[in-house]
């Protein structure tokens, strides 16, 4: 069972690369893969269901960063069960509802692709058995969204309703990954068990007002609660199928989703009672009076949503079992209506052209089919008996009626319970009268006619279900509900019928109100109003706008007073923040550290520091001759690596001579870029203060590096020392810290220098000379021959690959390894000219790059497999005949990473630097550039 939470996890994030993978295949084989992944998750969804209704709860757990306790655990329970049933059941039916409504313009590809990165955070977040690892796909549903929402991108409102979603729901994510932190250090854990065990000790903790207000702050921003509410009706400039998908079964329900989830440790208070019932009360009437004024009928629905996430989140906030059991039934009920009446509405944009009420009418006639779909979805949101929606509206008045608080809050919550079901009639009939009936359509494009036949089975489906929850609850909907419910409240559960009448009451009298009030409302505003003239001001659309102008205008303040694009002046706050944070603790308790008496320093030792004081000296007096320091420069470079030697560090030696022949190259292919005259003297006063300033950080890094130096034996040196052979099997301790010790930090290392290399070419690569520009001979003439680059290239080769091989145990590495291999190609670029290489080697030095981060992330992904840390080494004898016993690391692998990216970045800056145009402080070579004309590296054009 453990292994199949992590396949059931790992399905659509699989899916979507092999998606991404076949951009060429048709739109649907394209709908097929996809579809695999919700399939294929339901079938093993399937086969852990006994389990789950049983009461068991299924985890799986793996070490990540237990330091930080983020372990990658992975627990199903009924909650999580039910939402990933939600989440992989409309997510099939989304896809093929989606196969049929996007165009032939669409990228259907990539359309999938981004669905099933959101389906495969969905399932993470509901999975998660970690807060910490539940934060990680909260925010990845946030920016997956984000791509979805905006997938029309050549649409403004698209952008700017993308935009708003992301704003807003990452900021409320900032807030909960704070309010995290704040659970973490009351309970000492982020185990989702231990938290939930932990309910006592978070309420009576100091903190757990700011720890309730910032985790509540994520929940309402996700689920559109007021004051965020604003952001959703504007998400509705996205594909239909994104709405159907986002905003009636998952997105939005992942707010609700956490409320449920932390319900057991964060509820029982008054605080909790008031802040979130009263939230929810006031969003469920805000979203369902908006929602009656809507033109668009996406916007009508998305109002709609509102209201009835407010109406979830009121009964979560009651706190009472029965209230919970409540807001878990609408939340399955809110799924099924929800979504069905999001394809409707797209089926009619599709076949109509257009969602405007004001234009439709009369669809009856001329889609009788889908008309009797929406219209049955339609009662179903309204609340009306034998549908699923009127089960759940009981069981609302119900609790509204029996709330704790007070006469006055009871009073409260049932006047908010009755208003909204007279509101949620109300836009349910206009919905239906205004498009259904009536005289219309008008002014339309096209004549319009039932979908294709595969269009609306989603839609039956998602209607069966309202049909068959609202007649038969206890047969259909009952196991669902209680392993939903049972895993929040535990054995606490209370006696419940889902029976269709229970009789006269009061609950039975709040309906009857509801829904004749709601036809008043209706046709009351009609005669009072010309519902048609009534246009809704996006007041919360322009507040937010007002505040993004404000934090624009007051960044470009600032980023003009302190970038005033002078690297001078930013090198020198740089540098004296540096000096400044590093030299406040000791300002506040000055001491000298206890240095151990000096060793005599040899006579080679001072031989070394000689020349390179002596360089850094003479760079310092001779700048002018920029030729002259640049060499000076790497002299000083290359004593740093003789005093690495000197001191027996043969890695950082080698690594320091190569970085510095690598850095030698790009500083002389910079040079042709300057201008030909250096800028005028400064004053005399700003050369002192620059000196100044160096000066302290050179003695204060020289202090810091003394220190280090000096430390005692008995450091995390000497615990590296013993560890490295026995649990990372490698002999070559520096290598062991890069590839296992600190891998993550390597990795992390090697991913920003891949992201350097990758804004370089992307500032230079439209000032790169086209290829008949760029000079095919050597461009100096220098007294060595062609043919030694080519004869260099596969001995370094052979060289690299060494060094490659023996760094686990020697001096080497990927680092090492992929310098080495760079130095031959730069020798032949320089003898040869950049035509002549590339036209022969044909390197894809930006996809080197990616290949090598995802082979490192592969690397230390599958230390996982085995249930050990990230990038934990795997050590292997290989006994093979006449060599005998070849020992294998699994470091090798994180390894290879290392050694592409440092050989692509490397060789992705220095072929731009070299054959971009010249400066125009300088003569330009004859000819025009091209910009027609493809880079032999990218084939972007220019």
């Amino acid at each position: 069972m453990t292994s199949s939470l992590i396949l059931l996890l790992s399905l659509p994030f699989v899916l979507a690369a092999l998606v991404a993978s076949v951009p060429r295949s048709s739109r649907t084989t394209a709908a097929w893969l996809a579809a695999a992944a919700p399939l294929l998750g339901l079938a093993i969804l399937a086969m852990l269901t006994p389990a789950v209704l049983g009461g068991e709860v299924i985890r799986s757990h793996g070490q990540w960063l237990p330091q930080i306790g983020l372990d990658f655990t992975l627990r199903l329970d009924g909650l999580a069960w039910m939402f990933a049933g939600m989440v992989l059941g409309i997510g099939a039916l989304v896809v093929l509802y989606a196969r049929y409504y996007l165009s032939a313009q669409d990228n259907a590809h990539r359309f999938f692709c981004y669905l099933l990165l959101f389906m495969g955070a969905m399932l993470g977040m509901v999975l998660s058995g970690n807060l910490l690892l539940l934060m990680i796909f909260w925010e990845l549903t946030s920016i997956s969204s984000f791509l979805l929402i905006g997938f029309w991108s050549h649409r403004k409102d698209a952008r700017e309703g993308a935009r708003m979603a992301l704003v807003i729901t990452g900021g409320g994510g900032l807030a909960l990954l704070g309010g995290v932190l704040l659970i973490g250090r009351i309970v000492g854990s982020f185990d989702l068990d231990v938290v939930l065990a932990a309910g006592d000790q978070i309420r009576a903790s100091a903190l757990y007002p700011y720890a309730l207000f910032l985790v509540l702050a994520g929940i309402f921003t996700k689920s559109a609660q007021f004051p965020f509410h604003f952001w959703l009706p504007h998400a509705m400039a996205a594909p239909t199928p994104v709405s159907a998908y986002l905003h009636s079964a998952t997105m939005v329900k992942a707010g609700v989703f956490l409320l449920a989830r932390l319900h057991p440790a964060l509820s029982g208070t008054e605080l909790f009672f008031y802040t979130v019932s009263g939230i929810g009360a006031l969003t469920l009437l805000i979203g369902a009076w908006n929602a009656i004024f809507q033109h668009d009928l996406k916007g009508l629905l998305a109002y709609s949503t509102i209201s009835h996430l407010g109406l979830i989140t009121m009964l979560f906030g009651l706190s009472k079992p029965m209230a919970v059991v409540a807001g878990v039934f609408h939340i399955l009920n809110h799924a099924t209506f929800k979504a069905s009446l999001f394809m409707a509405a797209g089926i009619i944009d599709h076949e109509t052209g257009t969602r405007d009420m004001r234009r439709l009418g009369g669809l009856r006639r001329l889609m009788p089919f889908t008309s009797a779909l929406a219209i049955i979805a339609s009662l179903a949101m309204a609340g009306i008996p034998l549908l699923n929606g009127f089960l759940s509206k009981e069981m609302l008045f119900a609790e509204a009626l029996d709330t704790a608080g007070g006469e006055q809050w009871r009073l409260v919550m049932s006047v908010a319970a009755l208003l909204a079901g007279v509101l949620g009639v109300a836009y349910s009939l206009r919905f239906v009268h205004d498009t259904f009936f009536g005289k219309g359509p008008h002014d339309l494009d096209v004549v319009p006619h039932e979908p294709p036949r595969w269009m609306k089975v989603p839609v039956e489906i998602l209607v069966v279900i309202c049909v068959a929850v609202g007649i038969a609850p206890a047969l259909t909907i009952a196991p669902v509900l209680h392993a939903g419910a049972a895993a929040i409240l535990g054995g606490d559960m209370p006696a419940y019928s889902l029976s269709v009448w229970h009789g006269f009451n009061l609950p039975l009298a709040m309906s009857a109100v509801g829904v004749v009030g709601g036809v008043a409302l209706y046709f009351g505003l009609r005669r009072v109003l010309d519902l048609y003239a009534v246009e809704s001001r996006p007041t919360g659309r322009n507040i937010f706008h007002r505040q993004l102008d404000l934090l624009s205008a007051l960044a470009q303040r600032l980023t003009a007073g302190i970038a005033n694009g002078s690297l001078q002046r930013m090198l020198l706050g740089l540098v004296v923040v540096a000096v400044a944070v590093a030299a406040a603790p000791w300002l506040a308790a000055p001491a000298l550290p206890n240095w151990p008496s000096s060793q005599p320093m040899p006579l080679l030792g001072w031989g070394l520091w000689a020349v390179m004081m002596a360089c850094a000296i003479a760079t310092l007096r001779m700048y002018k001759q920029r030729l002259l320091a640049v060499l000076l420069v790497g002299g000083v470079g290359l004593m740093v690596a003789m005093t690495f030697v000197f001191l027996s560090a043969p890695d950082l030696a080698l690594t320091q001579l190569l970085v510095e022949m690598v850095t030698l190259v790009l500083m002389l292919l910079g040079m042709n870029y300057l201008p030909a005259q250096s800028v005028s003297e400064r004053s005399w006063l700003r050369r002192y203060r620059d000196a100044a300033i160096a000066l302290v950080a050179g003695l204060g890094m020289a202090a810091l590096a003394y220190t280090a130096m000096t430390l005692p034996p008995n450091t995390m040196a000497g615990e590296m020392l013993a560890r490295a052979l026995p649990e990372a099997y490698g002999s070559n301790v520096v290598n062991v810290i890069l590839v296992d010790f600190r891998g993550f930090d390597t990795f992390g290392e090697i991913t920003v220098f891949g992201i350097a290399a990758l804004v370089v070419h992307a500032m230079l690569r439209r000032s790169r000379m086209a290829p008949e520009q760029i000079m095919p001979g050597p461009p100096i003439k220098l007294p060595v021959p062609a043919d030694l680059a080519q004869i260099m290239f596969p001995l370094t080769l052979t060289v690299s690959i060494f060094m490659f091989l023996r760094g686990h145990n020697s001096p080497g590495g990927g680092f090492i390894a992929g310098l080495i291999l760079a130095v031959p190609l730069l020798i032949q670029y320089v003898i040869q000219g950049t035509a002549s290489v590339e036209s022969r080697f044909g390197f894809d030095y930006i996809r080197c790059i990616g290949i090598g981060l995802l082979v490192a992330i592969a690397g230390g992904v599958g230390s996982m497999l085995f249930n050990v840390p990230f990038l934990t080494s795997g050590h292997y004898d290989l006994e093979l005949p006449v060599i005998g016993t070849v020992p294998l690391a699994s470091a090798l692998v994180f390894d290879t990473g290392v050694y592409l990216v440092v050989f692509g970045g490397a060789m992705l800056m220095l072929s731009m630097m070299g054959t971009i145009k010249p400066s125009r402080t300088r003569t330009a070579r004859r000819g025009e550039i091209d910009p027609h004309r493809r880079s032999a590296l990218t084939g972007e054009m220019h």
